[in-house]
């Protein structure tokens, strides 16, 4: 069976390099990158058969990384291997278009599996994820952490670069747009919450999975 080419995506060098020694033998690694961004335009380029991503990610986190993958690359498989064992964030990645759900402390023993499985037209999720947890994201009506409905794509952008610290300059030359459209959309989506300070949006932003708290 020919290797699956895999690209890698996670903000811990260890966990990449970790990641590469156990898949050497079993992929053809085509990249690895720190950030969501990085990973939208690397898969671009290389084309991989699957992707191994966290949903904690900076300038773009994972959920949001892969509505657009699916979008450039609708066949591509993706595997999430991160530390959110919550329902929610379950249910958010499965619609964003995952096909595999790893949890860290499990990824060493599972992983290999796990794209077993899903190179053969399978899903795989941990069995460290309880039949409550899994039953709660296959029931509709379960509440959203991530992507809130009230936002769009670009306005969760904006708030999770705000939210990491970058100036309306900075965050206007990564998604290029004008500094006057993000401060624009910064005053809308504040308007929209019914936030007052940036501090505000920042709480969102962790309360809402676009950043991580820590």
């Amino acid at each position: 069976m020919k290797k699956p080419r895999v690209l890698l995506a996670d903000d811990h060098t260890l966990v990449l390099e970790g990641f590469q020694k156990l898949l050497e033998e079993h992929c053809e690694l085509v990249g690895a990158v720190e950030d969501g961004r990085a990973l939208v335009e690397t898969a671009a380029q290389t084309r991989p058969d699957l992707i191994l991503l966290d949903i904690s990610m900076p300038r773009l986190n994972g959920i949001d990384a892969a509505k657009k993958l699916k979008k450039l690359l609708p066949d591509v498989k993706l595997i999430f291997v991160t530390m959110h064992a919550d329902a929610a964030y379950i249910n958010e990645a499965f619609k964003a278009g995952a096909t595999g759900y790893l949890l860290k402390r499990s990824a060493a023993k599972e992983l290999v599996q796990a794209i077993q499985s899903v190179m053969n037209g399978a899903y795989y999720v941990t069995p460290l994820i309880t039949k409550d947890v899994i039953n709660s994201f296959l029931t509709p009506g379960q509440p959203r952490i991530l992507a809130a409905d009230d936002l769009t794509a670009r306005q969760r952008e904006i708030v999770q670069l705000v939210a990491e610290g970058f100036s309306a300059k900075e965050i206007a030359g990564q998604l290029k747009i004008s500094h006057r459209t993000v401060e624009f959309h910064k005053a809308k989506i504040m308007e929209q919450l019914d936030l007052h300070t940036t501090a505000d949006l920042v709480k969102y932003a962790v309360a809402h999975g676009l950043v991580s708290a820590s």
